[in-house]
């Protein structure tokens, strides 16, 4: 099982297997044909506030996000991850899709390392 991620803005592919978006809104400007969604795992993105406070950070803040976002992994989302960790099992290549527009400081990296743990 392999797990990937990609933004919503980036062309679907065949090879991206089953895709997950992982973000609590629909991004902006996607249509559903385009996106080609199989899962929309709203419950494992970040609550409301942190996402708000997620799109704010900056530098050292962004640490501080990682940290809330994995204890809110390990709490109110953790029924909503053990869900989502069974579904993925069962196909051989998984992308996590996400909106935002900073790769290297998303969400998506956190819960793709929770993913790794559970499996």
């Amino acid at each position: 099982m392999e797990l990937r991620r990609k933004r919503a803005y980036d062309t679907a592919e065949p090879d991206d297997g089953f895709r997950v978006l992982v973000d609590r809104l629909w991004p902006r400007g996607v249509s559903k044909e385009r996106a080609q969604i199989d899962l929309w795992a709203k419950d494992v993105a970040p609550s409301p506030e942190l996402r708000k406070a997620w799109h704010a950070a900056s530098g050292d803040e962004w640490g501080i996000c990682v940290d809330r976002y994995r204890a809110e992994l390990a709490g109110e989302s953790a029924a909503a991850l053990e869900e989502l960790a069974a579904e993925v099992k069962k196909h051989p290549v998984v992308t996590l899709i996400y909106a935002l527009h900073d790769e290297e400081h998303t969400h998506a990296i956190v819960l793709e390392e929770a993913l790794h743990e559970l499996l």
